[in-house]
């Protein structure tokens, strides 16, 4: 083997570990697991109370904008508490690097914020029939298009 393949073998063994490690317990816990099927164990699981009502409900949308802008935020802080700590190493260029990523972070929250994705009750747009119809012109407009010129 040349010398520098030999380097990557720790590597090569701790993935092979790893592998074995994953499916082997996979492997056993098909052995092991009880085989019984009851129309119990596919019920959908609530906390150990029974289900109520369908599964399929349709959440609002602004619970996943709201939750989405949490983590983009939460991870700022997350990025910026190495800067805090060691900002004397980074000097003034890492104040301004920090500041550059913060007024980045400004410009996404005023740009959520004007796009009203912060704003928890929205009115819904009330459509009625008349709205929705087509003008009569309209109609007359598409048939003058399927007109063939002879």
């Amino acid at each position: 083997m040349d010398g520098g393949l030999i380097l990557y073998l720790p590597g090569l063994f701790l993935f092979l570990g790893g592998l074995g490690f994953v499916l082997g317990n996979l492997v056993l816990s098909h052995i092991l697991h009880p085989h019984v099927r009851t129309r119990e164990k596919y019920t959908t699981y609530e906390c150990g109370e029974d289900p109520v009502g369908h599964a399929w409900v349709q959440f609002n949308h602004r619970f996943y904008l709201i939750a989405l802008i949490f983590v983009v935020f939460d991870v700022e802080v997350v990025l910026m508490f190495p800067w805090v700590v060691a900002y004397r190493a980074y000097g003034w260029m890492g104040v301004v690097d920090l500041m550059i990523f913060v007024g980045l972070m400004v410009v996404a929250l005023v740009y959520a914020w004007a796009k009203g994705a912060l704003v928890w009750d929205k009115p819904r747009p009330r459509y009625t029939s008349a709205t929705l119809e087509k003008p009569p012109e309209a109609d007359r407009r598409s048939e003058d298009r399927h007109v063939a010129v002879a």
